[in-house]
């Protein structure tokens, strides 16, 4: 099966050829978890198997498509733990998509070890340049590695059976028999190579696909380029040009050679069209950036990440600067990090007064200065909560000057005093302080540093929650809400996210300064959005404003950041660490405009004497609501608290399908995510999560 799809594809060279050989490596878990595994590429050259023991039964494996990247040398916590045990040359990690944990591998030697690292490499290249079609037979044979349990290459009834629940299809046995032996074209009880691939597509066989293919086919064989041109400017609603579109779209997607030439579309070639993002729902000019990236950052939606340092619970999870990277490579802009004084004279991140581990706060200026801007070259506000000693404190000052140079903003970007807050645009490439400040900044930028004391008590804002100070003991309470000194080396790093505390929109407008800003846990935004909507968005419209989660979140759960953005939050930080529909939502907002990470505000949110209010949608002022039809209906929510509707369907299969429409009437539409879920439905227990796909109204390709 797999030879047959990837050996002309795939040409082998000296270190592919060495990973089927073999190798014995180290799989690392933890300084004293260090054990011996033999790792072998498969012949397919996309899977990895790997076991106790040369001559052992007992497999573990993963698919080079779940690869992300390799790094090199100890650039994971666990094996900078055993740099003096192992060079880094001998060393490296393995990084997967997703939530997957990394792979610790020690090589016995560098040789091994880089012709595991460059022949991962090579594979990992080849996954992103394949295009639709091998995509779908990559994704047809791990499906067949896993089901095909006794690994020959074959597979009977049961191994198909054992498939199908695997990927949670409850099929009619009979029917499913009955796909299996219309396969079995060589009628010998099992399937191999195309006969798999024949019943994949008896499988997934697509109904309304091939129903709407036949609409516009005449002979439901085939789509002419007429016809097919006529489905474009029907359906998909292209205009103009739409000849040459569909002459590029068969020669991308048809898979036969004669038909390109013919300029024709088979059937299959129509659904990899439609699979495609060329065929998406999300507007391919949403993929770059195209937004007006020069308004003041306090304009814009800007992802943040809370506790940016745990992979899991805040209480004893694991702290990581494999958060820090994961945070940066999903497109976040806003950071934080919790400092403490360290036992070695430098600070420690990690949650206070709790279990979670502990990591040196240089090595997460470093990972930063590393990741910062691989995704994109807009500002990140590294959100700093400080409870160092004066002494730490400027350690802290030292470490972020010499390791991010000129990257971390330490000056005005004119040299004067601002009137409102720079845009993404002027601040492209910096890292901002976010965090306490003595003075004003005007006292520093007119000249007079001698103004300023050495040291100022400050009261940490976040701190005085009660919900964040529920988990910890009574002296402990006290000393968190004591007065801290702060370091003036420190302080002068903060220059437009001075952190202050809230009193009331009142007092916020008539004291404090468009550099200034105020952070609230999710119950205090809620209870303020509840009695003040309207003063909330226009406060929003001239400072930054952070919303983090409850301190009674300690399993790390999110809040729905819908209700923060419809006043126009800015900084609404959830942890990043945790899936589910919350940052579902937060990965739909921030999947357009290039997934920079900054999304501006529509613009009657960016007007301070807006009069618009999320409790009365209609104070938006521009006339009739938007219609949205949905159709073949899934389980689809508006995320706007207005609807969330569902419907089920019993023992459909692969592709079931509901023939209903659905309309929307949306009133604002800039703020609308369109979601799209699918459940495995059971009367008995909680449903099974499937899959979602979130975007954002505006995206949607009209």
């Amino acid at each position: 099966m797999s030879s047959l799809l990837y050996s002309v594809r795939v040409q082998l060279d000296d270190n592919l050829v060495q990973m089927q050989q073999g190798t014995m490596m180290r799989k690392v878990k933890s300084k004293n978890w260090k054990k011996q595994r033999y790792f072998m590429l498969q012949h397919d050259c996309m899977t990895v198997w790997y076991k106790s023991k040369m001559s052992g039964k007992a497999k573990s494996a993963f698919s080079v498509s779940d690869v992300e990247t390799v790094r090199e040398g100890h650039q994971s916590e666990v094996l900078q733990s055993l740099a003096e045990e192992f060079p880094a040359e001998c060393c490296f990690t393995v990084v997967f998509h997703g939530r997957r944990s990394n792979l610790d591998l020690i090589a016995g030697s560098a040789e091994e070890a880089q012709c595991w690292i460059q022949g991962l490499r090579r594979l990992v290249e080849t996954v992103i340049n394949m295009d639709q079609k091998e995509r779908l037979d990559q994704w047809i044979c791990d499906w067949f590695l896993k089901a095909d349990k006794d690994k020959d290459g074959r597979m009977n009834f049961k191994e198909v059976q054992y498939l199908l629940r695997m990927m949670n299809v409850d099929m009619n046995e009979d029917h499913a028999f009955q796909l299996f032996q219309m396969a079995d074209k060589s009628e010998t009880g099992t399937l191999e190579g195309e006969e798999f691939v024949l019943f994949y597509k008896a499988l997934t066989q697509r109904d309304e696909v091939l129903e709407l293919f036949q609409e516009y086919s005449e002979d439901g064989k085939k789509l002419t380029l007429m016809e097919f041109v006529d489905f474009l400017q029907q359906e998909q609603m292209e205009v103009g040009g739409t000849d040459e579109l569909a002459m590029e779209l068969i020669d991308r997607y048809e898979p036969s050679e004669t038909g390109k030439a013919r300029h024709i579309l088979s059937t299959d070639g129509f659904l990899m069209y439609l699979c495609s993002p060329d065929g998406s729902i999300f507007n391919p000019e949403h993929r770059k950036i195209f937004q007006d990236m020069s308004q003041p950052l306090c304009h814009y939606f800007i992802s943040s990440s809370h506790n940016t340092y745990l992979m899991e619970d805040q209480l004893r999870g694991q702290s990581s600067v494999e958060g820090y990277i994961r945070a940066l490579k999903r497109g976040c802009r806003c950071l934080e990090v919790d400092c403490w004084d360290g036992p070695n004279g430098e600070p420690i991140v990690y949650h206070g007064y709790t279990f979670t581990s502990k990591i040196p706060f240089r090595d997460v200026v470093t990972t930063l200065e590393k990741y910062a801007f691989w995704v994109s070259d807009y500002p990140i506000i590294l959100s700093i909560e400080n409870h160092c000693s004066i002494e730490q404190q400027d350690i802290m000052a030292q470490l972020l000057k010499g390791i991010l140079g000129e990257h971390l903003l330490i000056y005005t970007i004119d040299g004067l005093v601002p009137v409102q807050l720079p845009s993404p645009q002027e601040l492209k490439g910096k890292i901002i302080l976010k965090g306490k400040k003595i003075g004003y900044l005007e006292d520093s930028l007119n000249g007079y540093p001698n103004k300023m004391p050495e040291r100022e008590e400050v009261i940490d804002e976040e701190g005085t929650e009660v919900e964040e100070e529920a988990l910890r003991s009574e002296d402990k309470r006290k000393e968190k809400k004591g007065k801290q000194s702060l370091s003036k080396e420190l302080s002068d790093c903060i220059i437009y996210c001075k952190s202050v505390p809230f009193c009331s929109f009142q007092h916020s407008c008539s004291h404090y300064k468009s550099y200034e800003m105020s952070s609230f846990t999710e119950s205090k935004a809620r209870k303020l959005i509840r009695e003040a909507g309207n003063d909330f968005v226009r406060h929003n419209t001239w400072q930054l404003t952070r919303i983090f989660p409850s301190g009674l979140r300690t399993d790390s759960s999110n809040f729905n950041p819908q209700a923060m953005w419809n006043v126009g939050c800015q900084l609404v930080a959830l942890n990043f660490q945790t899936a589910g529909r919350d940052m579902d939502l937060y990965d739909g907002l921030f999947s357009q405009n290039g997934r920079c990470g900054y999304v501006l505000k529509p613009s009657f949110m960016r007007d301070r004497e807006t009069a618009f209010s999320p409790e009365n949608p209609q104070s938006r002022g521009e006339g009739n609501p938007l219609s949205l039809v949905v159709k073949n209906f899934i389980h689809c929510g508006i995320q706007t608290g207005v609807m969330v509707l569902k419907k089920y369907k019993d023992r459909q299969g692969f592709n079931p399908q509901w023939g209903e429409s659905f309309r929307f009437h949306v009133w604002v539409p800039e703020l609308a995510l369109l979601r799209f879920v699918v459940e495995d439905y059971d009367k008995a227990s909680r449903n099974d999560f499937v899959g979602q796909y979130t975007l954002p109204l505006t995206s949607v390709k009209a």
